[in-house]
């Protein structure tokens, strides 16, 4: 099933001209027909069924069916120390599939990864279209946020106050991620800090615990970073009721 995103006004129109980058990629790339049937979704949670009504020389004509419903999910944010480029494109790819709402990259005492400002801009433009096209292939209504780069004590402010931020610490032996989720509300919001290749400095572990986050274990593994926020995301939806 061939899925665009697009811009969908509220309330849905009954008829879409779709113009510019989109009707390239409809149009030129995947060469649409009257009478094909495809999904429109619009990123923030909305999908439709739709079909093509007309392809002209510079718009593709859709008209929109009925819109799809989705369960509704908790909110989780992973907060990634900053790895090497392909490690955090491979994440963002990944945690899109695994139902991430939220990416926020930090920069971290031993991350190998450094971000200067004329740089940080054009790599977070890449990592949403990242984002957009692994939503796009695996189904999902909405494109997960790719926030800005931030310091480490800027997170709660950019994950907000209800939500719980739990640490992937390798150092921690008693409390479990799953014991840790059990313990919250069904469906709060949640965060999950992850730390780079080097890992967390210690004094970086005891800041986060010192403003209300919560240090939990995998297990007894240590996991790569690339693997860490992967497995925590399974684990949570696993909980949820929503994978596995």
């Amino acid at each position: 099933m061939i899925r665009v995103l697009l811009e969908v006004p509220v309330p849905p129109p009954e008829r879409l001209r779709v113009r510019g980058e989109r009707y390239h990629y409809l149009a030129r790339v995947l060469r649409v027909r009257p009478g094909q049937a495809l999904e429109v979704f619009d990123g923030a949670g909305r999908a439709f069924a739709a079909s093509v009504s007309a392809v002209d020389d510079d718009a593709v004509e859709l008209v929109l069916g009925e819109a799809r419903s989705e369960r509704p999910q908790r909110r989780i944010t992973v907060i990634q120390g900053l790895p090497k480029a392909e490690k955090m494109e491979w994440i963002i790819e990944k945690a899109t599939e695994l139902g991430a709402a939220a990416i926020l990259p930090i920069s971290t005492t031993r991350a190998v990864a450094r971000l200067e400002a004329d740089r940080a801009s054009k790599r977070v433009t890449r990592w949403r279209r990242i984002a957009e096209e692994a939503a796009r292939q695996c189904g999902r209504a909405d494109v997960p946020e790719i926030l800005e780069p931030r310091s480490l004590p800027a997170i709660f402010e950019a994950v907000g106050s209800a939500t719980r931020v739990l640490v992937l610490d390798e150092a921690e032996r008693d409390r479990r991620l799953s014991e840790a989720v059990r313990a919250e509300p069904a469906l709060a919001p949640l965060a999950l800090a992850v730390g780079p290749e080097g890992g967390w400095e210690r004094a970086e572990v005891a800041a986060l615990i010192s403003a209300g986050a919560v240090p939990v274990t995998l297990g007894r593994n240590v996991l790569r970073t690339e693997t860490a926020a992967l497995a925590a995301l399974t684990v949570i939806r696993h909980l949820d009721g929503q994978l596995g």
